[in-house]
């Protein structure tokens, strides 16, 4: 079983910026797609941004340009760098992958800790 343990969170101001990583026990070029979700208090856990073994990345509209997803196949880690914070991005952060012809919500394995974003003044 893929084990997941996320990590580079914290409080930060608006405007700031914040490097989330994703350590993934096996190895992730095996895996056809990795994600970052979020989840605020209340809500559902949701996409912001996925990248498949080839390099092909997605993101949610609101995080369009402000952050950037990135794997490092020889570390098996991947990465969520995120500029540009605003207080709507505050949330609790997870990764998790999928397997190719799965959907973004049929994760592959069962989700780590997540690490908490909190962005306020």
């Amino acid at each position: 079983q893929v084990q997941l343990v996320e990590s580079g969170g914290g409080l930060v101001q608006p405007g700031g910026s914040l490097r989330l990583s994703c350590a993934v026990s096996e190895s992730i070029s095996s895996i056809y797609a990795m994600g970052w979700y979020r989840q605020a208090p209340g809500k559902q856990r949701v996409l912001v941004a996925g990248i498949t073994r080839d390099g092909l990345t997605e993101y949610t509209h609101s995080v369009e340009g402000r952050f950037t997803i990135s794997r490092d196949n020889a570390k098996n880690t991947m990465y969520l760098q995120m500029n540009s914070l605003k207080p709507e991005d505050t949330a609790a952060y997870y990764c998790n992958g999928r397997h190719l012809g799965r959907g973004w919500y049929e994760p592959l394995a069962s989700w780590g800790p997540g690490t908490q974003v909190t962005v306020s003044s």
